[in-house]
């Protein structure tokens, strides 16, 4: 056996609040990895009304790893929300146009985070925000509800708003070692055969 095919939009008959969101995403700066799945019962295909003011002109990506786990709500905001800050005013009196388009800012002017990204094997919880260019490293698990306004190290436990530090997952040592085995890139075939290593907590099951 070679596990779900990742093909597969719903993976799990009978629950369509499943989605491998890979397939389901159109926009060409949203990047899903293999087997990343939405839970949602309100149209889990439709992930990417979560993503929020991403404006093409800006050019800014969303990249998800493989292997993620992310719960009903989650939303990531964009850089297309920013708003010029080293003026008297916030407001964006250009995109109303009639003479106001004159105020349009400069290249360089909006706050500009980079790209959002989030590693393999993360697990987001339900209703999360995630702000513009964070980081999030393979392994770390974001609590319910969490703003994360920050990057988070591999394999770290997040939660609040603004999300902190819970605690580390492993040592120090065998996240190293997570790191460089970095079994999700391993061939379908090869994951199936050691998933009991793969969901253990003991490194050495997964020396070979």
């Amino acid at each position: 056996m070679h596990g779900p095919d990742p093909k597969d939009t719903h993976p799990l008959p009978g629950f369509p609040q499943v989605c491998f969101i890979k397939n389901s995403v159109s926009n060409p700066n949203i990047i899903i990895g293999d087997y990343t799945y939405y839970d949602d019962p309100e149209d889990s295909e439709n992930f990417e009304r979560n993503v929020l003011y991403h404006y093409p002109f800006i050019g800014d990506k969303l990249i998800i790893g493989k292997f993620c786990a992310l719960a009903r709500g989650v939303r990531f905001i964009m850089n297309g929300a920013n708003h010029k800050t080293s003026g008297f005013s916030t407001f964006p009196f250009f995109i109303f146009g009639n003479g106001w388009e004159s105020a349009a800012p400069e290249p360089g002017d909006l706050p500009f985070k980079g790209d959002t990204c989030v590693g393999n094997d993360v697990w987001i919880g339900y209703e999360s925000l995630i702000m513009p260019g964070v980081k999030i490293g393979n392994g770390a698990i974001i609590s319910s509800r969490s703003v994360v306004v920050s990057d988070v190290p591999a394999y770290t436990i997040v939660g609040g708003n603004p999300a902190k530090v819970i605690r580390q997952r492993f040592s120090d040592e065998v996240i190293t070692e997570l790191e460089s085995i970095a079994w999700w890139e391993w061939p379908v075939e090869k994951i199936t055969q050691n998933l009991a290593a793969i969901i253990d907590g003991d490194i050495s099951c997964l020396r070979k």
